[in-house]
């Protein structure tokens, strides 16, 4: 009787294992890794919060608004890939694919505070040159939804963003006795030809709030010139500073002018290195010896 037991038990088992290898091996079968292992790291990868600042403990800021030329070979990964590339994006393509489905407000450029209107992301696409969304839905309250495909995503002139605008804010925290930085806001630069067609100008697209748009930075893999496979997060590069730029603009009492309005080359490089010094000089005037 055990044994007529014990076969049974092994009959009805051999199918269920027989299927298990057959699942397995057509898992192994449809996943394709491209390279030695899926990467995980970036992909699941969640942005690093600053410490909780008081308020009572800055002692002195200043806001500064700094030009990153994509074009410099430090600032190449920002830039590339014009068209998206399996994985990889750049600074631009990262903040429109997230205006383009809602998940990241984009702001208009047309206001004195960078953070005040919202715009669509319809407006923002047309901003960047793409057409109109392939579909739209609205909800209950009346608000809209738009819907971009591919194809309207790569209509957009993103190899016509040629520069960023970054506003941030030195502060001297009396907490740790440092002077530390915090990114506020990007905006892309869109440079397109005059009507005329004989100059070139420069156009701010759109801002968006950084600490908002680190969540999609910090899952997007940044190209690296030396080691593929050490590559870094978006998010992680610009937390660690790794562009180079220059002052555009300090917040001064003549309504924010930029530097250009009241000083012009080669007098706009000194006066923007005069600022930079300025401001580490101002760590170790608190210091105490």
């Amino acid at each position: 009787m055990k044994k007529f037991l014990l076969l049974v038990v092994v009959l009805f088992s051999i199918p269920a294992f027989a299927q298990d290898d057959d699942s397995d091996s057509d898992a192994e079968a449809s996943s394709v890794v491209d390279g030695i292992v899926a990467k995980q790291h970036i992909v699941n990868a969640r942005p690093i919060r600053p410490a909780y600042v008081r308020e009572a403990n800055v002692l002195w800021s200043k806001t500064i608004w700094r030009m990153v030329d994509l074009r410099e070979k430090e600032n190449l990964y920002l830039y590339y890939p014009t068209a998206a590339i399996d994985d990889r994006r750049s600074l631009v393509r990262v903040l429109f694919d997230a205006v383009s489905t809602g998940e990241l407000d984009a702001y208009s450029t047309s206001t004195d505070n960078e953070f005040e209107r919202k715009i669509t992301a319809k407006e923002a696409v047309e901003f960047l040159g793409g057409g109109e969304p392939s579909d739209s839905i609205q909800n209950e309250k009346g608000e809209w939804t738009y819907i971009f495909t591919k194809e309207d995503a790569d209509a957009c002139h993103f190899d016509e963003v040629k520069k960023f605008l970054f506003k941030e804010v030195w502060f001297f925290d009396r907490k740790y006795s440092m002077l530390k930085v915090r990114i506020i806001g990007l905006c892309p630069i869109l440079e397109t030809m005059n009507d005329d067609g004989n100059r070139r100008i420069q156009k701010q697209v759109f801002w968006v709030y950084y600490p908002d748009a680190e969540p999609f930075l910090a899952k997007q893999e940044a190209f690296t010139f030396k080691n593929d496979a050490q590559r870094q997060s978006l998010h992680a590069m610009l937390e660690k500073r790794l562009f180079g730029s220059y002052i555009f603009r300090e917040s001064n009492v003549y309504n924010n002018r930029v530097i250009t309005d009241y000083a012009s080359d080669p007098s706009a490089n000194i006066e923007a290195e005069r600022i930079q010094q300025s401001i580490f000089q101002k760590e170790h005037d608190m210091w105490e010896y």
